[in-house]
């Protein structure tokens, strides 16, 4: 279970830095909390909202936030004055249960 939430981690984290890299603006701060579940937030600048997109088989990319929906338990978007945080959250269970 261990490596099976590593390896979602993983792609969440690198699906969101690049999103927020390519589309936002700096400053841009990752965040992981571990409390009940794995939470990870990625903040920027922008407050140009994302948008799930919905790739065709040729396309090279716009499958970034639709990979992360499926692997995350729960993903939003917090708005503030100065940009925004876009974060995701997998649930984390015990025992590899």
């Amino acid at each position: 279970m261990e490596d099976e939430t590593g390896d979602a981690t993983e792609l969440i984290v690198s699906e969101l830095v690049t999103n927020a890299v390519r589309y936002g603006s700096p400053p841009v701060v990752l965040r992981l909390i571990l409390d009940r579940g794995l939470i990870c937030e990625i903040r920027d600048g922008s407050t140009t909202a994302p948008y799930m997109k919905y790739a065709g088989a040729v396309d090279e990319g716009g499958r970034g936030l639709f990979i992360m929906s499926h692997l995350a338990s729960l993903w939003g978007t917090r708005y503030a004055a100065d940009g925004k945080t876009v974060w995701s959250e997998q649930s984390l269970r015990e025992g590899g249960a």
